[in-house]
């Protein structure tokens, strides 16, 4: 039996162990310890840091895997591709997953590139983002350069807001310098897809649904299929090729931020994995192909089929979370599977008894609502029948989003 790495063992990663076991894989999944559901489900575990890259190749080697792989993470991209490199696995490479992973990197890789993107550049002190900041002019946005979920970033419309935005684009980074870039006007959407052999095999755009969070905006849902011209679509994916080119991506999932003006693309940022926030049941269920399948068929060496269904199918997710922090104390089981009858697939995170904090960034999640639609609204009715079902403190989370 082959056996497959998967870095993480946390919500994003637990469909990814799933498939693979199904797929008859063995599955040994590295990630720090605690309690996650990853590690319960896996054949082995091994509770290590997935940056601790030589310690996680140690354990590859040992355990004679075939195939490295993750999911809706940065953190363990670095890993992957060191394992890739020292092992000829299939995937992406040690300095691919560098650029990706630092955003101050990839903003000098996109400019070197060609790729359509926002001003700006690295700064070390206040003093540099300032200067910055004063050359490409307000708004700008100040970001933390090794992080995912839009946590470190602040969007800054004058200089008063500046030294906040450093501080906390400094706080939790590993490096001692952030990216100061001139803020995107337009609709910000995501795409997704995969890397073959330096070319793009599989593009899928789709609407994004934002949350206006305390310094930033956070990504709240995705929805599918983008309604956009051919024009855009078609500079959408020229984009994406420049992007992977200028990085060296390759052999990997992409996940991008991208902000549309009319039919012109501009790259925010790109992940060398794919994203989180339900994007890969959207993309099985709209393209008609298992992308958690995709994904860890192609990190065992062979190609995956991404030609999906002829007749597509629009859906939209959307997740859960509270406008304040707090502990669940009730979950009406019956009322969310009462409406799960209405072909809708929910997820509850956390159990009862279980902490949730207020919604800030990509990682305050409690759960999340897929349905076939291509109707906002229809979602969000539904988003707020299921939020019922939820009391943070006493209370319906319902009733806490009404104020």
């Amino acid at each position: 039996m082959k056996r497959v790495m998967i870095l993480g063992a946390g919500l994003y990663q637990v469909p990814l162990i799933e498939t693979a076991k199904r797929m008859g894989l063995e599955t040994v999944v590295v990630s720090v310890p605690g309690p996650y559901k990853g590690f319960s489900i896996a054949d082995r575990s091994y509770y290590v840091d997935t940056r601790d890259r030589e310690q996680i190749l140690e354990i590859a080697h040992s355990e004679q895997i075939s195939g490295i792989c993750t999911t809706g993470t940065d953190v363990a991209v670095r890993s992957v591709g060191y394992v890739c490199e020292k092992m000829g696995l299939n995937g992406i490479s040690l300095a691919a997953a560098d650029v990706l992973c630092d955003k101050a990197l990839m903003k000098e890789a996109f400019l070197k590139g060609g790729v359509s993107c926002a001003s700006g550049g690295r700064a070390f002190t206040a003093e540099q983002v300032k200067e910055i900041a004063e050359q490409i002019g307000y708004p700008v946005v100040v970001k933390r350069v090794d992080s995912s979920g839009s946590r470190g970033i602040t969007v800054v419309y004058s200089e008063s807001e500046l030294e906040d935005a450093y501080q906390y684009a400094c706080r939790k980074t590993t490096q001692d310098y952030v990216v100061v870039e001139r803020f995107l006007k337009g609709t910000e959407i995501g795409v997704d897809g995969f890397i073959r052999n330096g070319r793009v095999v599989f593009c899928a755009p789709h609407a994004k649904f934002l949350y206006r969070g305390q310094k930033t905006t956070v990504p709240m849902g995705h929805g599918f299929p983008l309604v956009c011209s051919r024009q855009l679509e078609e500079d959408i994916v020229n984009q994406m090729q420049l992007a992977a080119d200028a990085t060296g991506a390759d052999n990997c999932c992409f996940n991008a931020d991208v902000m549309t003006d009319g039919d012109r693309a501009f790259l925010i940022e790109m992940g060398g994995r794919c994203g989180a926030t339900c994007i890969p049941e959207l993309i099985s269920t709209y393209y008609g192909i298992d992308y958690y399948e995709a994904m860890l068929t192609e990190a065992m060496g062979s190609a995956a089929d991404f030609s999906g269904q002829v007749q597509r199918r629009p859906c939209m997710a959307k997740l859960l979370c509270s406008p304040k922090e707090g502990i669940v104390t009730d979950i009406d089981e019956e009322l969310l599977d009462e409406i799960r009858k209405e072909n809708v697939r929910i997820t509850i995170d956390p159990e009862v008894g279980g902490h949730v904090f207020a919604m800030s960034d990509g990682t305050d999640r409690i759960g999340s609502v897929l349905l076939e639609t291509q109707s906002e609204n229809e979602l969000d009715d539904i988003c707020q029948r299921v939020r019922s079902a939820i009391r943070i403190d006493g209370r319906r989370l319902s009733e806490l989003w009404k104020g």
